[in-house]
């Protein structure tokens, strides 16, 4: 049995600055709340390899593997897998961005199989994932809001600024 995630958010921001926030990996660690480090290993165009470090979960155990990231910024779409993959057998991820409205719709999808001897079976990690991926959206989504009202501001000011000039 595989393992399906499907979950989204919309975000108050147009699509170029949830698009360019979400995807500036040496900035994850402050994005996002489970993650402790990002070292990119290689980049190439626009494919990143990279190493990902969890902050220690509830019993100690710190998680850490390296994912591949290639980025479709015409089409604003995302697809990752991982490279070492740890307790899944394989984990697969793609990433859509939509202008919805006044704002941008950012999707994650989640295809993956847990191997049998890991700590959580399939069904288990996706009850995991998809109460984790809200969580984590919704703080990813204050963040790129608070960043887009602080950069309209300033934009703001500084055509005030040049304009009474």
């Amino acid at each position: 049995m595989n393992g399906h995630t499907d979950n989204s958010i919309w975000i108050d921001a147009d699509i170029e600055t949830v698009w360019a926030l979400t995807n500036d990996l040496e900035n994850w660690p402050r994005l996002f709340t489970e993650y402790a480090s990002v070292e990119i290993l290689e980049s190439r165009d626009n494919t990143f390899k990279f190493r990902l470090t969890m902050h220690p979960d509830e019993n100690g155990q710190v998680w850490s593997w390296v994912s591949e990231r290639t980025l479709d910024p015409v089409n604003h779409r995302v697809r990752a897998y991982r490279v070492e993959t740890g307790p899944f057998e394989f984990m697969h991820i793609e990433w859509t961005y939509f202008s919805e409205g006044t704002g941008t719709r950012m999707r994650w999808v989640q295809d993956f199989r847990m191997k049998p001897a890991a700590p959580v079976d399939t069904a288990g990690m996706v009850v995991r994932i998809n109460t984790n991926t809200p969580r984590e959206q919704a703080a990813i989504k204050e963040k790129v809001e608070n960043a887009a009202r602080q950069a309209s501001a300033a934009a703001t000011v500084a055509a005030t600024a040049g304009s009474a000039r």
